[in-house]
């Protein structure tokens, strides 16, 4: 909605990861060059860690598209909780192979069988495998061991691993993988973007959809943002899409900070619905993950913007029955300076309720907006 408001052509501030919105920060940069050198060792780990939300993906699909891949085999992997027999069978899958039944050896014999074919044909092969922090052990020592696969003395695979920082602590710490720290030969923490870089950031991703200046930032919103965000690229996408959002509901031109403490407020609300255990703001899921308000979609938007709208109807019929209380014992707004103190509280009351009923509105038509928005098939809707 709001794209076509401000005259975009398309979506800045989109939460899925895509290279043609990659923005280099001094961080992102230094990531690109331990990823280069390391790749041109053509073997062993590339580590990269950051926070949740701090970019990795977008890094590794940016990578994506400045490689040759006629000359390397990329397997990319989402991991959960899993073991090592388990890891062989989606490293197996992630390169397109099939494996009857759940035989670990047989599925090794294939990767291997797999890995030097590709030698032979001259191409390298790279296993990417994201959200490290949830591999088991097990599953650590099976990639080791899928490193040692060699064609003579020519190594067969690589990996890239990404993860959280508790990932790069794990490495670090754990006394049982000395052997696959010894074969790491680049790695780089994701940091946050600094004051500065979350402006640039922000222009950045606008005008590749082609922003003319509208709608204008108030001074100070910026830094304002980076505080609420604390610079983490997601966390900005997501303030971002909500506060553009309500620019276009209430057909703004200017995005000002008091907007911003809106929005802010609002996701806190919504957090505190989705999780009382958890009270942060902005807390965020884990890259690939499913948004908690995400889950369950098709039921859930529906049910709520059905309560909020009953809910709406409720208070207009008590406002509506107030205002014919009033208008019956002959109040008038022109006599308001002589009503009597009961009166005086009824119309504060009325006021209240009139802001929490346009407050409760404006929160159904941001549910409802990101909910069409959310999958291509509703646009028609």
């Amino acid at each position: 909605m709001y794209d076509q408001y401000y005259g975009f052509s398309g979506r800045p501030f989109q939460l899925t990861p895509d290279p043609d919105f990659y923005f280099e920060s001094s961080s992102h940069k230094k990531a690109m060059s331990y990823l280069g050198y390391g790749l041109n060792q053509g073997e062993g780990f590339i580590v990269i860690t950051g926070e949740v939300g701090a970019g990795k993906s977008t890094l590794v699909a940016h990578l994506m598209e400045r490689i040759d891949l006629t000359a390397l085999t990329v397997a990319q992997v989402v991991t959960s909780a899993l073991d090592g027999e388990e890891l062989i069978h989606v490293v197996a899958q992630a390169f397109g192979l099939e494996i009857e039944g759940h035989d670990k050896a047989g599925a090794l014999g294939a990767i291997e069988e797999f890995l030097q074919e590709e030698a032979r044909a001259g191409r390298r092969c790279l296993l990417v495998v994201d959200e490290c922090q949830n591999l088991d052990l097990t599953a650590l020592e099976e990639l080791r061991m899928l490193s040692n696969f060699q064609l003579g003395a020519h190594p067969l695979l690589q990996s890239l691993l990404l993860g959280q920082p508790e990932f790069r602590r794990t490495l670090a710490q754990h006394p049982d993988l000395e052997q696959l720290r010894q074969r790491i030969i680049a790695s780089h923490h994701l940091d946050a973007l600094d004051a500065d870089e979350v402006e640039d950031y922000v222009h950045h991703r606008l005008a590749h959809v082609s922003w003319d200046g509208r709608p204008l930032f108030e001074d100070g919103l910026l830094p304002a943002l980076y505080g609420a965000t604390d610079g983490i690229p997601r966390r900005v996408n997501q303030v971002m899409n909500r506060l553009l959002l309500l620019g276009a509901i209430e057909e703004r031109d200017i995005v000002s900070t008091e907007m911003l403490d809106a929005v802010i407020a609002e996701m806190s609300a919504d957090q505190s619905r989705g999780s009382r255990a958890d009270p942060s703001p902005l807390s965020i899921e884990p890259e690939g993950a499913v948004p908690a308000q995400d889950q369950n979609i098709d039921s859930v938007p529906a049910k709520e913007v059905a309560a909020l709208l009953a809910q709406r109807d409720e208070r207009t019929a008590e406002l509506e029955a107030a205002i014919n209380e009033l208008q019956a014992a002959g109040v008038s707004v022109a006599t308001e300076s002589k009503m009597p103190v009961e009166v005086d509280t009824a119309l504060g009351r009325i006021e209240q309720r009139l802001e929490e009923q346009e407050q409760s509105f404006r929160h159904v038509l941001t549910m409802l907006i990101e909910w069409l928005e959310e999958d291509p098939s509703r646009e028609a809707a």
